[in-house]
């Protein structure tokens, strides 16, 4: 059972995510604050009364534009508490999906609030809460948000085969099909390179582990990933011959 704080300074707006959350049978309590900074008053009072308190809250559902601080202000801020609770963003704005992805949000919710859709929010938080004495899942450092249809999807990163740069954006091809998300490939490159993903190409970033063959044809060299081939430049084939030659042990 969650204890749920929602914060939006758009009253109709925050009495509707109350009324939604109130009617989830996973939620125990729900409550609203008007801004961000009664937001951080009532939530550092909770985490100092320790999670037993009745006072505690397990998640926040947290909108984004507010006057004074924003919600992104306010998770930065709680990103300093030693036991912050969960967050879930709620806006009508899309493109701050990569910055609740760095933020560590559960989840990430488009205005106008459908129940269905909050349900799923929900049913995230309630998984990673769980037991209070076990250690949270930090899923935000496995999976990317992806926009499909106006939801908000969390794709896991060893779903991704490549990433194909397509101007500021990134387009990511995995097995079952692709996603654009707004994010360079450098920025891309940076975080997910201890996850073995590896440059090829100005325009691709590959997973080592998925690449099936190494081609070589008239000094030009290029990768296959499953019915994928991929030019790789001159820059960086001996790089990636020499990473694969020491994962297969050669």
């Amino acid at each position: 059972m969650l204890r749920v704080l929602a914060v939006d300074d758009e009253e109709p707006a925050l009495e509707e995510l109350l009324y939604l959350l109130r009617a989830d049978t996973r939620v125990r309590s729900a409550e609203g604050a008007s801004g961000a900074t009664e937001a951080l008053r009532r939530i550092g009072a909770a985490v100092d009364a320790g999670p037993h308190d009745p006072a505690a809250i397990d998640v926040v559902f947290l909108d984004i534009h507010m006057a004074g601080l924003t919600g992104l202000d306010v998770a930065q801020l709680l990103a300093g508490f030693a036991a912050p609770p969960l967050i879930v963003f709620v806006t009508a704005h899309e493109g701050f999906a990569v910055q609740a992805f760095d933020l560590k949000a559960v989840d990430y919710v488009l205005k106008p609030v459908r129940r269905e859709r909050l349900a799923e929010a929900v049913r995230r938080v309630a998984e990673q809460v769980g037991d209070r004495s076990a250690p949270v899942l930090d899923t935000a450092g496995d999976q990317i948000p992806v926009e499909l249809g106006g939801v908000i999807r969390f794709v896991p990163i060893d779903d991704i085969a490549y990433a194909e740069a397509q101007g500021d954006y990134a387009r990511l091809h995995t097995a079952t099909g692709s996603h654009l998300v707004r994010v360079p490939l450098t920025t891309l490159e940076e975080r997910w390179r201890s996850r073995g993903f590896v440059r090829i190409h100005r325009r691709h970033l590959v997973a080592l582990g998925r690449i099936d063959e190494l081609r070589l044809d008239a000094g030009s060299m290029s990768v296959r990933i499953g019915t994928a081939e991929l030019a790789v430049s001159r820059r960086h084939s001996r790089a990636l011959r020499d990473l694969l030659m020491r994962r297969t042990g050669r």
